[in-house]
């Protein structure tokens, strides 16, 4: 099920309340991704952010995702605290109602060199386009089953670093990504990136699970990262975006 966040032009998988599942744009608009070169704080990203925004003429309720960085895996009682910061600025924006979340994310922790503290690496917003080709942004997943309650009873593989562990998160990651996808009807043959974060050694099932699958359609991109909260090990993204750029 997919709703529409019509201020931003664009659709979204609801979820829970500091991001939802996935953003798409509608008919006559398109996601560009934005890159920073020097990943700026929170507070200092959100300003540079909507200062793009705006410098692109569209209105701030266009932001429809991003991806941060963040300098260690929380505790569920600090990731919840911190998405409760997190979001302020999005209510601030017109996007957030206290209540539904349309903005897509992905939120990792560096394992060498990480920021100090919590960064945006990338954001993406919806711009009018007259490109017929549809374009999404679907956010980060690790190997926790959806549904309420500690990470820990939710995660597949508890604490499990065997190679048997490592393909069944794999693959509960790539199905949620397929999921996740399919809900605005599209798949990895749409896709034209897809990101890994994890620090784990997941080779042995690359083929099998992530080529096979078509994850790795136009390539794969592995960040030496940790997902947000700890004992998480695996997570991906993936999006459909023709326009991207780094400043």
């Amino acid at each position: 099920m997919t709703n529409e966040f019509a201020a931003g032009n664009y659709r979204f998988i609801p979820a829970v309340f500091q991001y939802s599942a996935g953003a798409a744009a509608l008919p006559g608009y398109e996601v560009e991704r934005v890159r920073f070169d020097r990943m700026p704080k929170l507070a200092d990203g959100f300003a540079k952010i909507a200062e793009y925004i705006k410098a692109a003429g569209r209105p701030l309720t266009s932001f429809c995702a991003c991806e941060l960085r963040s300098p260690a895996a929380f505790t569920d009682q600090g990731f919840f605290e911190f998405n409760q910061h997190y979001v302020k600025t999005l209510a601030e924006w017109g996007i957030y109602d206290g209540k539904t979340n349309p903005v897509a994310r992905s939120n990792v922790c560096l394992e060498i060199d990480p920021p100090s503290e919590p960064s945006f690496y990338a954001f993406s917003f919806v711009r009018p386009s007259t490109n017929a080709t549809p374009s999404f942004a679907i956010s980060g997943s690790g190997e926790a089953l959806e549904g309420a309650g500690p990470y820990s009873e939710r995660t597949v593989r508890y604490r499990d670093f065997s190679p048997d562990g490592i393909r069944d998160k794999v693959r509960h990651v790539v199905g949620a990504m397929e999921s996740r996808m399919g809900a605005f009807g599209f798949g990895w043959k749409d896709a034209t990136a897809a990101q890994v974060y994890t620090i784990r050694d997941f080779h042995h099932v690359i083929g099998d699970e992530l080529v096979k699958r078509g994850a790795a359609r136009s390539g794969l991109t592995w960040h030496f990262a940790r997902p947000p909260v700890i004992d998480l090990e695996y997570e991906m993204d993936c999006r459909r975006v023709t326009r991207e750029i780094v400043i």
